[in-house]
């Protein structure tokens, strides 16, 4: 597995490096068969260390983490039990899902933006001077090939709010957390 470990604006030593390829090491391996990468960031915020962990599987899954404590070990180690509690959560669904899929999963390349807020907000009525948004910042993205269950696995394994993919059947697809909770699936019309 590759490690890229990394801190924002504090200096990451050889020791904690060795720590976190050790510990995130055997709990992936323990619950994730083929894990490709981890991508681990340290930063700090105020008084406090804060670690995001992500670790990218050959399946196409994504798991994150994030903690925080005073200490930079101690961030580590509740992110590494985060990840943990995690993977072992999943462990039966990802096994479901993949056994009979041979190969991994299929991305397919994409662009994502970040938009600019206008700083307006809803309460107000003017029209802005340009329709044209000013983007912030633009990534490549890949859009995975899933199923409508690998979709949610991996939209609740990352955390994330919303996630776009590619239905096997009907091009591109929507899954999202609503607001009660429930999972919501917008899936396009076959045109006629």
């Amino acid at each position: 597995m590759r490690y890229q470990i990394t801190g924002k604006q504090i200096d990451i030593g050889a020791a904690l490096q060795t720590h976190v390829q050790d510990g995130l090491g055997s709990v992936v391996q323990k619950y994730a068969e083929r894990p490709t990468d981890a991508n681990v960031v340290f930063s700090k915020a105020a008084h406090e260390y804060i670690c995001e962990a992500t670790v990218h599987l050959s399946t196409g899954l994504t798991a994150q983490a994030k903690a925080h404590a005073n200490e930079i070990y101690a961030a580590f180690e509740s992110c590494c039990d985060k990840m943990e509690k995690q993977l072992r959560r999943y462990k039966r669904r990802l096994k479901d899902h993949h056994k009979d899929r041979t190969e991994p999963v299929e991305t397919y390349g994409a662009s994502s933006y970040i938009l600019a807020s206008d700083g307006q907000g809803a309460e107000t009525d003017s029209e802005p001077e340009s329709l044209q948004p000013m983007i912030v910042a633009e990534m490549k993205t890949d859009i995975p090939a899933l199923t409508v269950g690998e979709a949610v696995m991996q939209m609740e394994i990352a955390g994330a709010p919303v996630l776009v993919f590619r239905s096997e059947k009907k091009g591109l697809n929507v899954v999202y957390r609503r607001d009660d909770g429930n999972i919501g699936w917008i899936e396009p019309q076959e045109q006629a």
